[in-house]
């Protein structure tokens, strides 16, 4: 019998405020945490208003971590990032600019060295099955086409 806790504004911005300082958020992830606390409307926006004002909130500094984090760490391709910023609600703006976090000669090296790992580790006779695998992994995490088939033609003939 534990019911749902209620908070008052100050109480909801001071979470919202360590929620935000912990690690980069977007508007959606703010809005959706503020719903779950059952906040109405009126007290959402002056929330909102309240972190943006204070800096704890800012959509271009957290795409351009997001890309960061993601092109480092997962080994994401611009597809991918582009297309979870879009489901973050983040704008073709916003996303253009902080793509340019990649650089041209990161970004192939990266591609390179993620393939070359990837097709040491398939375990396939069919050189068309491998091809697809190698071809599957790479589109799922967000490589362009081009790139992807180029690469496939060199590393599996």
């Amino acid at each position: 019998m534990n019911p749902q806790k209620t908070y008052t504004v100050d109480e909801a911005r001071k979470r919202l405020e360590s929620y935000c300082a912990y690690q980069e958020r977007c508007h959606k992830e703010v809005s959706q945490k503020l719903y779950d606390m059952r906040m109405i409307p009126e007290a959402r926006d002056q929330i909102i208003v309240h972190l943006l004002q204070h800096n704890f909130l800012n959509e271009e500094r957290f795409a351009q971590a997001f890309v960061r984090g993601k092109f480092r760490i997962k080994k994401w391709g611009r597809q991918r990032i582009t297309l979870e910023l879009k489901r973050k609600d983040i704008s073709k703006t916003i996303i253009t600019i902080a793509l340019r976090e990649i650089s041209d000669d990161d970004y192939i090296e990266t591609f390179n060295a993620l393939a070359e790992k990837k097709v040491e580790t398939i375990r396939e006779s069919n050189h068309q099955k491998k091809r697809k695998k190698l071809a599957d992994y790479l589109f799922y995490r967000g490589w362009e086409s081009h790139l992807v088939y180029d690469k496939i033609r060199e590393l599996i003939p």
